[in-house]
């Protein structure tokens, strides 16, 4: 039947790294036996490196051969029949596995760059995408190693820069293999409206109400796709982000009267209740307290 995997977790397995693999990491993976067949379930999203030998990737209905200088992305939640060819007994990839809140939040900052290229070719629908490897993959992938070999429990923010680094290249290379991936269903493009909805409105006076105006969407189906998204109510998180916005303007010193219109509210009034409400104090006692430490 073969070796039976389920990755990333099985390649993070006993291990005490200080990011969870199951949001964004890296590691190195070498086998010397010369063929070997594996069923494995991929949870997490990932590209997959061919550095050394041959592999063949079997899914339903099409099989993929793989040779050193390509290099796969593969969309978390399949399952796959793997065979490694390795040549000499050799076989060596890096993996890069990140998690779709992550690949989320690329898309979302750089939004502009998935939409030019579906004006162009259309929206598909691939799990499995191939690359292939040149001189600035091929530097990108010694970076990589030499970030290994110096630490193998990577930071996250680090690791969050080197996935981005490689995203924006193969955006602008590749435009059309790397949107062809599949990771938002249908839904998702309404996912990705709600979202600038709301992270673009967080310094503007708008209820709930109308951003699910904004969005096009009923107020239940608005506050159902908010929860699953961000984890919590529509009014708790625009209510917790404006009032991290405020703790920085406040220890600016700048004036509760002249930063609430900023924060999105009507008036000064509504901004120090909101203030008190998160905090038990007014945004002036905070600020006294600061001045005091």
């Amino acid at each position: 039947m073969g070796n039976l995997f389920t990755i990333p977790t099985d390649l993070f397995c006993g291990e005490d790294c200080p990011v969870s693999p199951e949001k964004i990491g890296i590691r190195i993976y070498e086998s010397s036996v010369p063929s070997t067949k594996s069923r494995v379930t991929i949870t997490n999203n990932l590209f997959s490196f061919l550095l050394e030998g041959e592999k063949m990737v079997h899914r339903p209905g099409k099989s993929l051969r793989v040779f050193p200088g390509q290099f796969l992305m593969i969309a978390g939640g399949n399952c796959l029949m793997t065979e490694k060819l390795s040549s000499g007994n050799r076989y060596h990839s890096l993996l890069f596995f990140f998690s779709n809140e992550v690949l989320r939040s690329f898309f979302t900052r750089y939004h502009s760059l998935l939409e030019q290229t579906e004006k162009i070719i259309g929206r598909r629908d691939e799990p499995i995408v191939c690359f292939k490897t040149d001189a600035f993959i091929q530097n990108y992938l010694n970076s990589l190693q030499l970030l290994l070999q110096a630490s193998p429990c990577l930071q996250e923010e680090l690791l969050q820069l080197k996935l981005e680094e490689l995203l924006l290249y193969l955006a602008d290379k590749c435009p059309e293999a790397l949107f062809s991936f599949q990771l938002f269903d249908r839904a998702d493009a309404t996912d990705r409206q709600l979202q600038a909805a709301v992270e673009n409105n967080l310094t503007y006076s708008v209820t709930v109400e109308e951003l699910a105006f904004l969005c096009n969407m009923s107020l239940s189906t608005f506050k159902r796709r908010f929860a699953r998204i961000y984890g919590t109510s529509p009014n708790k998180w625009l209510l917790q982000r404006r009032m991290q916005q405020a703790i920085l303007l406040l220890q600016q010193q700048a004036k509760p009267s002249e930063i609430y219109f900023q924060l999105g509210y009507e008036n000064h009034s509504s901004f120090s209740q909101s203030f008190k409400q998160a905090y038990g104090i007014t945004p002036r006692e905070f600020q006294r307290m600061n001045v005091h430490r």
